[in-house]
């Protein structure tokens, strides 16, 4: 009988070299080829923002068409990411930004023309004034230059952060997470015919088609070739991306979202904000994840809405207040005033009136969407100039903090950041501004 082989240290180190040597190897394969993706990004980024208005809205026309003709190749691709995610045990959640539907596929060809529709800002000239020298100073709007995104799950990202880049006049390059790699690609093929259609470079719009973590490493650190950086997905992605980039970051951490229904609310109103705000849909940023209630109608709000959010299976978490009118839920941690749960669970605590949950927004939020019930116009009007938060709302529920429902067309993400744009960051907030001065032959004496 011959002897097991076992492995000597040196040939377990030699074998750990070889691995290693390997992984550096292809490390520096995908650095290169973001460096080459940066390169052509750059250059198509002074073609498009000169762009005119009429041929970048005929590529977003043009995209449109191409994903309503693609709907069942999109389906179809989705489905494999839609398995490989369930089989992978990915979160309720997460599978639900996934999903591309029939009416999906609606929405994003109609985000696509709303944004055609919208006024382009690149150009535009405001605040043109002389001054005593006899010159005029004005400011003009121009694209930011290159903005990369970086995105898990949606793939109608794809779509929607390719059409405001475009509007915008600026070149994207596009990252979306390995579990929609099937759907976005297939959404990028649509965004290429689009291009190809209105005669715009086809490196406007790069879509990332590779799952290796290398390759964000990369996009962050290309100072040099990128402008700003857009993250959309998990906290842990946002806090890598924040620790490690080079490039400036427009982000949101968390949306811990708050409703606060005030003693002068109309009841019916506040039910029902409060119990869409919660159930509309659980995995979203603006969903609402902790409940503010005054305690002098408390006992008025909280059985009739706690009966309707147990029949539609929100698990609840509440104060001892909340404990003595809502018998049998679990207690609220202090944790929990923090969680962004992006599920069917809500913690509700009862405050004593508009001060207390004002300072327990304050303390506990994340600045993303805060909203107040009330029929009183003086609070609500505090509320509005003393919530900072990037959306503050009054007798509305969370649910409509979405660049859609703003008006937007549609959002590259949701900023919490105060500088350079805050909320939903449509066209206008992937543009800046430079001072132009017009003279005459002025000379400065």
């Amino acid at each position: 009988m011959g002897m097991k082989y076992t492995p000597t240290r040196e040939a377990a180190a030699m074998r750990f070299c070889l691995m290693n040597d390997m992984n550096q190897d292809m490390t520096s394969v995908i650095e290169a080829q973001m460096t080459a993706i940066g390169q052509r990004a750059r250059a198509a980024s002074r073609i498009v923002g000169c762009a005119e208005t009429q041929a970048k809205d005929a590529a977003l026309l043009a995209i449109a068409e191409a994903l309503e003709a693609a709907e069942t190749t999109l389906l179809t691709e989705n489905r494999l990411d839609m398995e490989a995610g369930r089989a992978a045990g990915l979160e309720p959640a997460l599978l639900d930004r996934l999903e591309i539907t029939p009416k999906g596929v609606k929405a994003m060809a109609q985000g696509l023309r709303e944004i055609a529709a919208q006024t382009d800002p690149v150009g535009e000239i405001t605040d043109l004034k002389y001054r005593p020298s006899g010159i005029q100073v004005g400011r003009m709007r121009v694209p930011l230059g290159v903005i990369g995104v970086i995105y898990e799950s949606r793939p109608n990202v794809t779509a929607d952060a390719a059409a405001l880049c475009l509007k915008s006049g600026n070149a994207a390059i596009l990252r979306g997470g390995s579990e929609a790699l099937h759907s976005n690609r297939a959404i990028a093929a649509c965004i290429q015919q689009g291009l190809a259609v209105a005669g715009l470079p086809a490196d406007a719009v790069q879509v990332i088609d590779t799952a290796d973590r290398a390759a964000v490493g990369a996009l962050i650190r290309m100072a040099e070739y990128v402008d700003v950086i857009v993250p959309r997905g998990g906290k842990g992605l946002i806090e890598r991306i924040s620790r490690e980039a080079r490039v400036p970051v427009i982000k949101h951490l968390d949306g811990v979202c708050h409703v606060y229904i005030d003693d002068r609310a109309d009841l019916e109103k506040a039910i029902a904000v409060a119990y869409n705000a919660k159930t509309q849909r659980y995995g979203t940023c603006n969903t609402l994840e902790t409940l503010l209630v005054a305690e002098d109608i408390a006992d008025r709000v909280l059985p009739p809405l706690g009966r309707m959010y147990q029949e539609k299976g929100v698990e609840l978490r509440g104060c001892a207040r909340t404990h003595d009118l809502l018998p049998g839920i679990a207690a609220a941690t202090e944790e929990d005033w923090y969680e962004e749960y992006l599920a069917p669970i809500l913690a509700i605590r009862v405050v004593k009136g508009m001060d207390e949950a004002m300072d327990h927004i304050a303390r506990y939020g994340s600045a993303h969407t805060d909203a107040i019930v009330t029929e009183d116009y003086s609070r609500a009007r505090r509320f509005l100039r003393e919530v900072d938060s990037s959306s503050v709302m009054v007798n509305a529920s969370t649910r409509f903090a979405d660049g859609g429902e703003y008006g937007l067309g549609a959002e590259v993400g949701i900023s919490t950041d105060k500088l350079h744009a805050r909320g939903p960051v449509g066209v206008e907030g992937l543009t800046t501004q430079k001072f132009i001065v017009l003279g005459d032959g002025h000379i400065r004496r």
